[in-house]
């Protein structure tokens, strides 16, 4: 059962904080990615000096790190960092001159040693430049709100510029009843952001229902939204409740809209504008109370040019219209999420393994399959550590996250323009390997890392003596490789070298429980 009082409470507080408070002025910041001391990642220190002209002194015990908005702040306290400080200086044009000043502090800024000083750019600090100090503590040199506003977290991972923006605008549309589109690259967490929103309104004691238009059948969409009446189609003994009749007082989630069959989009909407529905075969309409919170990661504009989307849909979704930021664009919440991820894997404890160079390289990826990629290179970190084999399976891990000339891979190019796809000769059955088990055998954003298309990799897949078949799995195998992983079936999988649900499906062809 929701506790009222809370919802209340974070209504009011996200009300408040909406009506009140504008975004801030940002400025040079660090924030730890990796630390031996796990609980200190996340921590942030603002470096408003360097606004002014003063340098900032970073070492053991400088600056003074604090999670966001706690009072309490502490150096890095890491003694295989030197007391004698490394020195930050503002430069000209928002840039900050990073100066060794005979500090014995071993010092990488994104993966290049410091010999005497460097000098960083301000769209460096956009991006988000990797120091890593002594190969013990991990940060990110970026920009933040000098004073950062105090909101509900919303469920939300992360503090970084980007998570605050889109924190507000969740805040802004919570109170309204108006549709929603959310849009993103895929693997940004729209479908969080969505419960996000339903939670944090005045529908949340109501019922919140989400469907995939991708998954719907087009000829089945209008009955599954909007209902049927009996003996509407061949097989409709019955009357059948749609998704808004599921969601009446609440909220229905509508994830992939871009995919919503032409002849249904007239239908949606007329339930947007009216709040009326007619179910498949029946001559009456029927009064919803809903509110839609559509998401997508295509580009609708294109589909509006070529009729595959009505633009009076679109106009009625896009009303009010929330960015979630990639992966890349708010590469400072890295460390919070990675470590939160294993900390769901192997519980709270000991992460001391977790060297210093692998979270510095995972921080100067790309992300094209953005957290939800994170997460599947955290369970395979994970499946490593619990199998005693971290160094053979991170250096091919590492490895799969890198193109071959060595270069972090590219971002993910906008929805708009043509991908430029590698040549599939181009890809290695190792790299190809490498790349499926990082990314938990989802091929999609395996796809995106190897720069190939999906088409392109299936066949890659079929012809591959070292990319496992689920089919070809019997079921002594199958069952040693799950008592290996107690029981746990995505790590057997990964374990079997297959995809999850291949390894389901093969389990249930053959009658495992």
């Amino acid at each position: 059962m929701p506790d009222r009082r809370l919802m209340t409470d974070t209504r009011k507080t996200t009300t408040a904080w909406a009506e009140g408070l504008a975004p801030a002025l940002e400025v040079p910041a660090l924030t730890v990615l990796g630390h031996p001391e796990a609980h200190r990642v996340g921590e942030l220190a603002t470096l408003s000096e360097l606004v002014s002209g003063e340098a900032v002194a970073l070492s053991r015990l400088a600056p003074l790190f604090g999670q966001p908005g706690a009072s309490t702040t502490e150096p890095l306290a890491e003694v295989h960092l030197s007391r004698r400080p490394l020195l930050l200086e503002p430069g000209t044009g928002g840039q900050v001159l990073v100066r060794r000043a005979g500090s014995p502090t071993l010092l990488e800024i994104d993966g290049e040693p410091l010999a005497e000083e460097r000098s960083l750019r301000q769209e460096d600090l956009e991006r988000g430049v990797v120091l890593e100090l002594g190969q013990r503590v991990v940060l990110l040199l970026h920009r933040h709100p000098a004073t950062p506003p105090d909101l509900p977290a919303f469920g939300l991972v992360g503090a970084s510029a980007a998570l605050l923006r889109l924190r507000r605008e969740i805040a802004l549309a919570a109170g309204s009843s108006s549709p929603v589109l959310l849009r993103g690259e895929s693997g940004t967490g729209k479908e969080l952001v969505a419960r996000a929103l339903h939670a944090a309104s005045p529908r949340s004691a109501q019922p919140y229902v989400t469907v995939n238009m991708a998954a719907v059948p087009p000829s089945l969409a209008a009955s599954e939204l909007f209902g049927a009446a009996k003996g509407a189609y061949t097989g409709a003994a019955q009357a059948k409740e749609g998704f808004f009749q599921r969601a009446h007082g609440g909220t229905l989630f509508l994830d992939e809209i871009g995919e919503t069959p032409a002849d249904v989009q007239p239908l949606l909407l007329r339930a947007l504008e009216s709040g009326e529905i007619q179910p498949v075969g029946s001559a009456e309409t029927r009064r919803v109370s809903v509110r839609v919170i559509a998401a997508t990661d295509a580009d609708l504009e294109a589909r509006l040019a070529d009729g595959r989307f009505r633009a009076p849909l679109f106009h009625r979704l896009a009303g009010f219209e929330i960015r979630v930021p990639a992966l890349r664009q708010r590469r400072s919440d890295l460390g919070r999420l990675l470590y939160a991820f294993l900390d769901e894997e192997l519980g709270a404890g000991d992460l001391t393994w977790l060297q210093a160079g692998w979270v510095a390289r995972l921080a100067r990826f790309d992300w094209p399959g953005n957290v939800r990629q994170l997460r599947f290179v955290a369970q395979r970190l994970a499946a490593a550590h619990r199998a005693g084999a971290l160094r053979e399976s991170v250096s091919a891990l590492l490895s799969s996250l890198t193109a071959p000339q060595g270069q972090p891979l590219a971002a993910t190019p906008p929805a708009h323009r043509r991908p430029e796809y590698r040549k599939k000769e181009e890809v290695g059955e190792e790299e190809l390997l490498a790349v499926l088990r990082a990314h938990h055998f989802e091929l999609k954003p395996a796809a995106a890392a190897l720069g190939i298309s999906r088409t392109v990799l299936y066949e890659l897949i079929e012809k591959s003596s070292l990319v496992r078949k689920a089919g070809e799995l019997d079921p002594p195998e199958i069952a040693a490789a799950l008592a290996r992983c107690g029981g746990d079936l995505e790590a057997a999988a990964l374990d079997l070298a297959v995809s999850p649900q291949g390894l389901k499906r093969r389990m249930k062809s053959l009658g495992m429980r």
